[in-house]
């Protein structure tokens, strides 16, 4: 059921942010990093553009103080009490956002994340936007304290399982990432479509896990 689930995320995201990287205004010079499954901050710092930011040293230098603050989760234990000195800075290269935009000509880095939740009780919207913020709060923080010159901005898109989006956050989304305007309309449908059938294909296996336990 957690791989449905996992795949059913994935599926979702990979397609808007494909989506949205197509529908790009012609003359946009925010480009689009293409993830694969080994990507982390510690790849994008072996790319050309992101090294001309600032190096992966002034990074690493304005992590430590950030990371120390963040809480060792149970199953980084292991890790830490092995290395505790390194460790802080470590988890930094490790982390994982969803996606990555970078305008070099305005000097922009844009961090997305993309959340989903059941959408059943009050205020889960504010629930997971706080919690995607607080994910990649060190890379703002490091990133920002390393390259003052430089905007970092996260944007984040947060969803419901059956469907529920803001609009209004979701065309703010879309205008900083100079998505055509034409365009817009065509991929909010699209996502809230993707969304839901998402969900159903989730619906669909659990049921189809249950009436196998049931024989």
């Amino acid at each position: 059921m957690a791989t449905t689930v996992t795949a059913a995320h994935h599926s979702i995201w990979r397609h808007l942010y494909d989506s949205m990287h197509t529908a790009q205004k012609p003359k946009s010079k925010l480009k689009f990093v293409v993830f694969d499954k080994q990507s982390n901050m510690s790849t994008l710092w072996r790319r050309e553009e992101f090294l001309r930011i600032c190096s992966k040293e002034e990074v690493a230098e304005k992590t430590q103080d950030i990371e120390v603050t963040i809480t060792v989760k149970k199953s980084q234990e292991a890790r830490y009490n092995l290395n505790p000195e390194s460790f802080f800075i470590n988890r930094l290269w490790g982390r994982r956002p969803d996606g990555v935009a970078i305008n070099e000509a305005l000097q922009i880095v844009c961090i997305l994340e993309f959340k989903r939740s059941t959408d059943r009780g009050d205020g889960f919207l504010e629930v997971k936007e706080a919690e995607a913020n607080e994910q990649h709060k060190s890379i703002i923080g490091a990133l920002k304290a390393a390259a003052p010159k430089w905007e970092f901005e996260q944007i984040n898109f947060v969803v419901g399982n059956r469907g529920l989006v803001v609009e209004s956050d979701f065309y703010t989304n879309l205008k900083k990432l100079d998505v055509k305007d034409g365009k817009k309309d065509k991929l909010f449908v699209d996502h809230v479509t993707q969304v839901c059938e998402s969900h159903n294909r989730v619906i669909v296996s659990f049921l189809q896990q249950v009436q196998v336990g049931t024989r």
